[in-house]
Order: C-alpha cells, then structure tokens, then sequence
C-alpha cells in the first residue's frame, strides 16, 4: 500500500500560477519534522525557507535575517513602493543617472542580458504594457486597451532606453526618454531566491530548500536525508494535480505560467503574460514554462522570455541554447508535457 503524498501549494501572483509542492515522500510512518521552516510575504507574493541545519540564532534569528534582506530588496525594485529605489527612477527625468545599488544593478544587468539574449522577448521596460493592461499597480481596464493606446505605450518600451553604468565603485542606470518604466518583478523572485541562498551559505548551511513563490533554490537533503523533490503542477483546477517531479540537485527551478493570472473582458480572456512585439497579451497554447539553470536570477529571466515565445519558437529557442527546459501545452487531448534533453536527467517518474 503507498502513502499518500503531503504536500503544499504555494501561490504565485505576480506570474499567476500554481506552482510548487514539497514532495515529502517516504515510509508510511510520519516523517520526521525538518529542523527549521520560516515563510512569509514579500514583492506580493508568498516566500518559504525549510533549512536542516543549524542557523545562527534559531528560528528567529532566520526570519529576521530573511525578513530583512527581502525588505531591503522591496525598497529597491518595488513598484508597488512609491519610495522605492526603481520608482523613484521611473518617475525621475531622462539623461539623468541616478546610483543605484550593487544588488539592484545585477538584477538590471540580467534582465538586459536576457532581453538582449531572447531578442526582445523579455523586456524590463515592459511595464507601461502590462500596465495598460491592467496587470500592474494600475487599475484593470474597463474596455479593451484601442489600437492607439497600445501603440502609445509601445513607444515607451525597450531596452535600448535604458543603460546601466559601472563607475567605479557605483552602478549609474539611467534612461533616454522620462516615461520609460523599469519593471524587475519578473526577476525579483529568482533573484531574492539567490540572495537567500547567499545569506543561509554565508552561515553554514548547506542543506535547503528555498521558494519565493515559482523560484526555487535548493541544495543538499531533506529532513529524510534525500535529495530535494519539486513538483511542476498540472495547469488545471484540480487540486494537488502533479504533472511531474523534478529533483534539481543543487541548480535553480523557476517557472512561468499564463493559465491562473488573466481576467475576462467582454467575453475575451487576456492573459498577463504580454508580448512586447504586438503590445498586447499572448494568444497561444503555451501555458506554463519551467526553466533550470545554476541560478534562479537567470532561470527566472528565461521562464517568461519562453512564455512570450510559444511552444514552438520556445523549444527551439531552448534546444539552439542547450537549455534545461520543461514546458507544458493545451492541446485538444489535454495538457502536454515537452522537454528538451538536458531537462531529463533531473526529471522522477510520476507518482500516483
């Protein structure tokens, strides 16, 4: 007889989606408790940080430590936070660089790197987009964004906008247009996932398993002395629905998804997962976007670049650049699980 699985679900506003379970799998007798398990809100979204060795301090010398280094990265790529760093830069003028810190600075770096990489298809200046929309802090629409909107805010976008700068000991961002919008939320969670992973190595720890919400770091065992397990959910509204498991051993799972965050408009879905080539939400049959890599920044800068491409521009994409990617397509006989070769090793059979 097997035991049944316990799991958890974690959900994820800012990409929509259902991500990732614990898998705690083992013997039918009850498992052992794991040493240490902090969680909590950050950047709109849920973060959980399990750790089966000591930290300095217990538990609550964890949370605070957590806590503080997610509150120091709130202030600096939160839009959300009209005092912080990156808002104060979007609502600041054009040609002017303003200093912005070093941990702030990889994040921009990467999400140009990226855009430069997937030839558009993520683009960090997206914002005035997915505003429009009605995806950001803004309101939803009422109607249908007109032609000429969407042409507006397209004018607003691109990252050949926007330059970052080392000077010396300091980073200078600055941009070319004053109504430029800088928007890192589709890269703050693997990036905080890194951070986090920084901060538990720098005090000893060496066997964790972090979220921040589809961003995973893990590295090490588990409680039962395994190898950490992550499920990717099925896309659909059945609870617990596992579409399969994958054991990362030590590299960074992050995944995107397009089928939970939408409204409907008049009849029409509108997903939030925009394309910056048509200014408008995409229309294909990828629906969620899994990506492994060494860090979660990278893994997280990927996931929705994939997303925005489709199926089979994103397989392509993935196989031309050896990448590590699982994706999942709607199809008339149900959801579809495609992989490029690199995904696979890391890949457990399915469970029942």
């Amino acid at each position: 007889m097997k035991c049944p699985l316990l799991v958890r679900t974690l959900l994820r506003p800012s990409h929509g989606l259902l991500l990732t379970l614990i898998l705690l799998l083992g013997a039918c007798q009850p498992a052992p408790p794991v040493q240490t398990r902090i969680q909590g809100n950050t950047m709109g979204t849920f973060f959980v940080v399990t750790v089966n060795d000591p930290f300095p301090g217990d538990k609550e010398a964890l949370q605070r430590d957590v806590g503080a280094l997610l509150a120091r990265m709130n202030k600096e790529i939160s839009t959300y936070d009209p005092d912080a760093i990156i808002s104060r830069f979007n609502q600041g003028p054009a040609n002017t660089p303003m200093i912005i810190p070093a941990a702030m600075a990889k994040i921009v770096q990467k999400g140009i790197d990226a855009g430069h990489l997937t030839k558009g298809r993520l683009d960090v200046t997206v914002g005035p987009l997915v505003n429009l929309w009605g995806f950001g802090p803004d309101k939803r629409p009422v109607k249908r964004p007109t032609a000429e909107q969407i042409t507006l805010a397209r004018a607003r976008v691109g990252i050949d906008k926007l330059s970052l700068i080392k000077q010396g000991d300091h980073f200078l961002l600055a941009k070319s247009i004053p109504d430029l919008y800088l928007d890192l939320s589709t890269l703050g969670e693997g990036a905080a996932s890194d951070e986090i992973a920084a901060l538990l190595e720098s005090k000893g720890v060496n066997n964790y398993l972090i979220e921040v919400a589809g961003a995973v770091r893990s590295k090490g065992h588990n409680s039962q002395g395994n190898s950490w397990r992550v499920a990717i959910v099925e896309p659909s509204d059945r609870p617990g629905a596992i579409e399969d498991v994958v054991i990362p051993n030590g590299m960074a799972l992050s995944t995107a998804g397009s089928y939970r965050n939408y409204y409907e408009l008049n009849g029409q879905r509108y997903s939030h997962i925009i394309d910056p080539a048509t200014g408008a939400p995409v229309t294909h049959k990828l629906v969620s976007a899994s990506v492994l890599t060494p860090t979660a920044l990278e893994a997280d800068a990927l996931d929705t670049a994939l997303m925005v491409m489709g199926p089979e521009q994103a397989m392509a994409f993935a196989k031309a650049h050896k990448l590590a990617v699982y994706l999942i397509v709607k199809t008339e006989q149900g959801f579809e699980a495609r992989f490029t070769p690199q995904f696979a090793p890391y890949l457990q059979q399915k469970h029942t």
